[in-house]
């Protein structure tokens, strides 16, 4: 079975890299990554540190969300949104502990995550309070608008992420991700909620489209093996033949485990086990944006100003993604988080999922992202949601693009006639989307998340902390990071030294960027 082309640039992932640090200038005094943590180049025998990325100055000024985003299916299904204008009337919550700006699945799991462990150490008569603030609806941003993935890299860009940071953390790097899907799982299940939020556990195939994708593949996975990596035992690759024989299309690809699912679900439950906390009383506030955060002399450490009158809270958590530089400023704090526009659609396939299977799908150096929903009945078209084509975005490829209330007509023309092209048999090119929707994703130039406590304007350590600029992928690492953030304001809380769990690369923490 011979290729067909595709309607996406091929190898685009160097160029898109380019532009995305076009946006970083160099600042000599301000390294943007540990010195031990840099990459080296043996050349003629001599080994050399290659230099760091350099750290970001302003290009855009980051804004509040736009008030009204383009309808996801996620977020706009009839009945999808049950928390949709939680708190948004009635009394604001003037006074607490905690404040967590953001309610997509970072900032949910942080206030999860607090509840959990703040429960498990205070005594009687010592409850807290968590308010979580959301500017537009309750889970509107990236995560009510993503691909519903949850897709741990078993490991690709390893032999990158080896020479960045050495072996035992890109390892981490995997495991962390590992850790979100085990424990997103194992939640859901606990719960009785995995029919509820759609989950399938049926792995991803990564379609390798050209030989250059395929052998760097190889590369990493064979480094990957070679390190020890968990669970590297369970990745199947499946050649060409096999492929168009069982799958009808005509690109070799590797199946790795992981899930897929209807994200605002999996946020919707997460909230519900957070308000039954017992001793931490946790609220939200949408249609409240934080619009600035102030230092404070008096019981409280710092003010959160909202349109609705301010909050007085010991501690804030920043937790907006493609929004952080709104209120985090990269000049004093050396967060740079890029805002960038992605676009998603979903269209019925013209075959039921006995002929295409039930797992997710990538393809063209995971640019592209795809799985079938499920469905009630055998012979039933699923419906496909399908991400990508940034990389006919062109010149910026989406970065600084932070208005999701619009489509880009150019990359839904492309969506449109990609799996046509990758499966001729089972999608027509006639068929139109359902839905289409865009969304706002974070990313940062070393693709690492800014994970912990940023610095005051002494530069002594703060109060503020962060989980943000996951760079298109956040469901396996957002649950996860979080969890990192809320145990370190936990055990500030109580008195206690807080430890890095066993699965954090340390290189994600703010000051090690």
């Amino acid at each position: 079975m011979a290729a067909p082309a595709l309607p996406v640039p091929l190898l685009q992932s160097g160029a898109v890299q380019a532009v995305l640090e076009g946006y970083y200038l160099q600042d000599a005094s301000t390294p943007a990554i540990a010195s031990g943590d840099q990459a080296t180049s043996e050349i003629d025998g001599e080994t050399k540190a290659e230099p760091p990325i350099p750290f970001p100055l302003p290009t855009k000024p980051v804004p509040l969300p736009v008030d009204k985003p383009t309808k996801s299916f996620w977020t706009h299904s009839p009945g999808a949104n049950e928390f949709a204008r939680e708190g948004a009337e009635g009394e604001l919550v003037r006074d607490a502990d905690v404040v967590v700006i953001g309610s997509g699945l970072t900032g949910i799991s942080a206030a999860y995550h607090l509840a959990k462990k703040l429960g498990e150490t205070l005594g009687e008569g010592e409850g807290k309070r968590v308010v979580v603030l959301e500017a537009r609806d309750f889970c509107s941003g990236a995560t009510g608008r993503n691909g519903g993935h949850l897709f741990p890299n078993p490991f690709f860009g390893f032999l990158k992420r080896q020479a960045l940071y050495g072996t035992e953390a890109a390892i981490k790097t995997i495991e962390i991700e590992q850790y979100t899907m085990r424990e997103v799982f194992r939640i859901l299940h606990d719960t009785n909620t995995a029919a509820e939020a759609d989950l399938v556990e049926d792995g991803r195939i990564t379609l390798l489209v050209t030989p250059q994708e395929e052998e760097l593949a190889r590369a990493d996975y064979e480094a990957a093996k070679q390190a020890g990596v968990p669970d590297i035992e369970f990745v199947k690759w499946i050649d060409r033949e096999t492929m168009a024989k069982i799958r009808g299309t005509a690109h070799p690809g590797v199946w790795a485990p992981s899930g897929n699912l209807w994200p605002l679900k999996l946020v919707a439950q997460l909230y519900k086990l957070a308000k039954a906390s017992s001793s931490v009383e946790v609220s939200v506030h949408t249609h409240t944006p934080a619009t600035a955060v102030h230092s404070n002399d008096g019981a409280r450490r710092y003010t959160v100003e909202t349109p609705r009158g301010p909050i007085q809270c010991d501690y804030v958590v920043h937790a907006t993604n493609g929004y952080t530089n709104y209120l985090v400023d990269p000049k004093t704090t050396n967060v740079r988080v890029v805002p960038t526009r992605g676009q998603v659609i979903a269209v019925p396939a013209d075959v039921g999922t006995e002929k295409m299977g039930t797992n997710a799908w990538t393809a063209n150096e995971r640019y592209e992202y795809w799985f079938p929903r499920p469905v009630k009945e055998v012979g039933e078209r699923p419906l496909i949601i399908l991400g990508g084509a940034r990389e006919v975005a062109k010149p910026n490829f989406g970065f600084y693009e932070t208005d999701d209330g619009i489509i880009d007509d150019e990359v839904g023309s492309v969506l449109r006639k990609f799996l046509p092209s990758l499966f001729p048999k089972l999608f027509d090119n006639d068929t139109k989307p359902i839905w289409e929707w865009t969304g706002i994703m974070g990313f940062t130039a070393t693709g690492n998340p800014y994970v912990g406590r940023l610095p005051a304007p002494d530069s002594a350590p703060s109060h503020q902390y962060i989980a943000a600029g996951y760079t298109g992928h956040g469901m396996p690492r957002t649950y996860a990071c979080a969890e990192v953030v809320a145990g370190w304001i936990a055990a500030d809380i109580v008195g206690t030294e807080w430890t890095a769990p066993s699965w954090f690369p340390r290189h994600y923490e703010w000051n090690r960027q």
